[in-house]
């Protein structure tokens, strides 16, 4: 395979005239009315294709470290290529699902509605519901495998013959093989909410799609169909083979991210999706419909080489602060292969001087430094939180309506009280105990394993959402560093919180329409990544209901 010779890179400093010659993006907010998608022709070409790859789990420190190591690397070649933000940071929570869509709309949670990916709206109907009139609102929003018709199957239910070979067969229109029974209802409708209707703003993918441009995206859930937005067909071709389905070929009862071989395989499929596109082809490779103007994929063979304590013989996460172990290298190594065949398809297919493509996360993983590690049993502290609760408060139920603690913890409560949100403060704070370590030894905690405890109109503050919002927790932990919520050893790492470990993740705007080797070192954050691909494609970045909303400004790129 030619290579390019990488060119040196400029700091920001020497960069600053090139991107100031060629224009920055700072699309500034507007009012919040309909704006056009189109924007006046820009002085410079526009690119023509976008494709977007977030490799989850993926840290600046691990793209830094890889590529200093390899130089020649496809991914080393795209930072050269391009633009590189050194000091990039997603959304907060740190979870896939705020990641991905914050990404996608150029909005945070307390704009987009999306907390996590398993969260809890106190104004929806529990799934299932049918008769309305005089239920009782409060209902979880399950955005993961449990939506599908047939979790177990990597094809979420459609009834593929010749799993897992025939996965590419797998339907590009998702929404029908999620189950209704099991999302929650609308009081006013009586109807579920499915995920896009769920989602308070429209995307990138809306936008494109109303500019009569082609519209693509892979990723792991069909609940992903969030990201087609209001219209609810945003994205014209999304393949979601479920990761969390039964991993054919391996040991029996393990889904796709148990093991990092298998998760790889897993990557593989989307992979071999993408450049069906690239070539022309719908994601199967059966039926051409010309390149998207907007597409790409998630991967999540690194996420599982960092989470995994072992994998297919080698030890997963970081050997000493910061530095991959052999598995994460592996698996550093496997995706840069990947980027590297997107690559040369783009070459081969004379696309690469009209395609840009960008490169970050949804989110990191926490801890880097396996000495920070702290695992930790939230079990017991929710069970004791909600009994305290009812010994006070005699004949009352549980308090805790809802919880998410991976490494943060979010509650949402049945009493939504500045009263009730105190109490649970006040105990949480005053809980000690013993976890464990990476070593598996006692490792002792006090405050739960927090720093920080936000409740009630506080935790509204925090996500800049209004106090009574429906879907903000009611309170929100910040954890200590290496702190892990898990009742078990079977994961070394996690996501979710607010430490850098969680938020610091890559991010690099390479190809058409962008200066080469310029590395900016100012604060972004990838919200700011979706009104940019607007801007790359000639679009107007306003189109975007959040970033008139937060006023969202695109990254400086040309």
């Amino acid at each position: 395979m030619s290579r390019r010779p990488v060119r040196p890179v400029r700091t920001v400093t020497a960069a600053a005239a090139a991107l100031a010659a060629v224009g920055a993006l700072t699309a500034t907010a507007a009012s919040a009315a309909p704006v056009s998608p189109r924007v006046p022709a820009q002085p410079h070409r526009a690119a023509r294709h976008v494709l977007l790859l977030s490799i989850d789990g993926l840290h600046q420190s691990d793209l830094a470290w890889y590529t200093a190591r390899n130089p020649h690397s496809a991914l080393a070649r795209l930072a050269a290529g391009g633009v590189e933000y050194t000091h990039a940071r997603t959304t907060n929570p740190s979870d896939s699902f705020p990641g991905m869509v914050g990404q996608l709309t150029g909005g945070n949670p307390g704009t987009t509605g999306v907390y996590y990916d398993d969260a809890y709206s106190s104004a929806l109907l529990p799934a299932g519901t049918t008769k309305c009139a005089g239920a009782r609102p409060g209902a979880e929003v399950d955005l993961t495998e449990d939506l599908d018709r047939n979790k177990d199957s990597l094809d979420a239910g459609q009834g593929l013959s010749g799993l897992p070979g025939s996965i590419l067969k797998m339907t590009g229109d998702p929404a029908r093989l999620i189950d209704p029974s099991k999302l929650p209802v609308d009081p006013r409708t009586c109807k579920p909410v499915y995920p896009h209707a769920y989602l308070k703003v429209n995307t990138v993918f809306d936008v494109a799609r109303k500019a009569g441009l082609r519209t693509a995206w892979s990723d792991k859930h069909a609940a992903y169909e969030i990201l087609d937005g209001h219209s609810g067909d945003g994205i014209q071709d999304l393949f979601t083979p479920e990761i969390n389905s039964t991993a054919l070929g391996y040991p029996a009862g393990d889904d796709w991210t148990k093991d990092n071989a298998a998760t790889e395989q897993y990557d593989g499929y989307k992979v071999r999706a993408v450049l069906n596109q690239i070539d022309g082809y719908d994601h199967s490779g059966s039926h051409r419909v010309g390149t998207p103007a907007v597409f790409g994929m998630n991967f999540q063979s690194v996420s599982t080489a960092q989470k995994l304590p072992s994998s297919d013989g080698l030890a997963g996460g970081y050997r000493t602060k910061g530095v991959p172990g052999p598995l994460l290298a592996k698996n550093l190594a496997f995706v840069d292969r990947q980027v590297g065949a997107f690559l040369t398809e783009l070459r081969r297919r004379h696309l690469d001087s009209s395609t840009t493509v960008i490169l970050s996360a949804k989110h990191g993983q926490s801890p880097i430094d396996p000495k920070a590690l702290t695992r930790i049993d939230d079990g017991p502290l929710l069970d004791g939180l909600n009994a305290a609760w009812k010994a006070a408060h005699p004949g009352s139920g549980d308090l805790v309506a809802h919880a998410v603690d991976d490494d943060a913890m979010l509650l949402w409560l049945t009493d939504r009280s500045q009263a009730a949100a105190d109490f649970a403060r006040t105990y949480l704070l005053a809980r000690s105990g013993t976890g464990n370590g990476i070593d598996g030894q006692a490792r002792p905690f006090t405050a739960s394993g927090l720093t920080a405890l936000y409740a009630g109109a506080g935790a509204a503050r925090y996500f800049h959402a209004a106090p009574g919002d429906s879907r903000v927790p009611d309170l929100v932990g910040v954890t200590r560093e290496g702190v892990v919520y898990t009742g078990g050893k079977g994961k070394i790492a996690e996501h979710g919180g607010a430490h850098a470990d969680d938020l610091d993740v890559p991010l690099v705007v390479s190809g058409a329409a962008t200066p080469h080797g310029v590395r900016v070192g100012g604060a972004v954050r990838t919200t700011q990544i979706a009104p940019t691909i607007l801007r790359l494609l000639g679009l107007d970045p306003r189109a975007l209901d959040a970033v008139r909303v937060e006023r969202t400004r695109a990254l400086p790129v040309r």
